[in-house]
């Protein structure tokens, strides 16, 4: 018999990383073994300040193998904080990197990779889920770009639900929510799968659900875990889909305008929601079964509960700098469910302005 005669060319291609992932309550203590294992003996140890304390205690265990220590990662990765870290690793003959903090530490640990082709190990304390993607945004004068390799992606990955309990209100919300943001535009890529709509859903349920609890006990380790366990997902997502126009809006303001990236992924997705949901049924679906209610009104609600910018202007966004960031959106546009044009993004950037 023969086979039927495509008559389209909707082919979508997946790929799945390799990656070795340790997760639970004390994970972070094995980090040691996984440095054992993959041979190094001179590790640089990057650290956001946030992240001070969980990264005195893995100084101490790493022991003779921390050759250097570098407290300095910055949001968006900036070029010249790289070349920093860079120096230390030339001066200490780094073999291995091991990122403990946010997703600026964790994309310092991937630019020093980058350049190096050592081994990464990540420890991810908030919800930023880069550390299960082959992504590095780096930003140099102002202009963010981003490119996608799976030379990229941490080798290993170590999640331990215990380093998030610090987390204050503020960043677990904007955090999570950023997570989520992952998750959403995964639903309407173009390269959508039946695993990454999978994963997406189960993120986005994950997150949601857990989110209150953890903002009313910052100390429940069972919400803690739900979280970083719905921001594994949502990475796994962001690592396996194409980005679309909030991940473009976020890495063009970002970058103009030195933003705080969670908090600007917080502030964005309910208005790229709206903009895009009603182009994108299936996707609206998955997401209203995931919430008790509107799913676009849900994430306004939790957005707009933060006590910190909840605006662009409050981030200091000038109003005659939107038009230069639709111009460059406009000129290059993510694939996206909703085509992309001057009035209407103009109106989406204001309202969110």
């Amino acid at each position: 018999m023969s086979l039927p005669t495509a008559v389209t060319d909707d082919v979508r291609v997946h790929r799945s990383l390799a990656a070795r992932v340790l997760t639970g309550v004390g994970a972070r203590h094995h980090v040691v073994d996984e440095v054992t294992r993959i041979g190094a003996e001179r590790v640089l140890l990057v650290a956001t300040r946030s992240a001070s304390a969980a990264a005195d205690e893995l100084a101490t265990e790493l022991g003779g193998r921390l050759a250097a220590r570098f407290d300095g990662p910055v949001v968006h990765t900036p070029v010249s904080v790289t070349a920093e870290a860079m120096e230390l690793v030339a001066a200490r003959s780094v073999d291995a990197v091991v990122a403990v903090g946010g997703g600026s530490a964790v994309g310092l640990g991937k630019a020093v990779s980058a350049r190096t082709g050592v081994p990464q190990v990540a420890v991810p304390t908030t919800y930023a889920g880069s550390e299960v993607t082959p992504v590095l945004g780096e930003t140099d004068e102002g202009v963010k770009t981003t490119r996608r390799d799976p030379a990229l992606a941490p080798g290993t990955v170590v999640y331990d639900p215990e380093l998030t309990i610090a987390m204050p209100a503020g960043l677990t919300l904007t955090s999570a929510l950023n997570a989520v943001a992952h998750a959403v535009e995964a639903l309407w890529a173009p390269d959508a799968v039946a695993v990454t709509d999978a994963l997406a859903t189960e993120a986005v349920g994950h997150l949601l659900d857990a989110l209150p609890d953890a903002l009313e006990a910052p100390g429940d380790i069972h919400a803690r875990s739900r979280l970083q366990s719905g921001a594994w997902l949502a990475g796994l997502c962001l690592a396996g889909t194409t980005m679309g126009l909030h991940h473009q809006l976020a890495h063009a303001l970002g970058g103009t305008f030195d933003l705080p990236h969670a908090e600007l992924h917080a502030l964005l997705l309910a208005h790229v929601m709206e903009h895009n949901l009603p182009h994108a049924p299936s996707a609206a679906e998955r997401l209203a079964s995931c919430v008790d209610g509107d799913p676009v009104a849900v994430v306004a609600r939790l957005a707009g509960s933060h006590d910190g910018p909840t605006r662009l202007r409050d981030l200091g966004v000038p109003r005659e700098g939107l038009a230069g960031i639709v111009e460059r959106v406009v000129a290059s546009p993510y694939p996206n469910p909703r085509p992309v044009d001057a009035a209407s993004l103009g109106e989406l950037l204001y309202r969110a302005w």
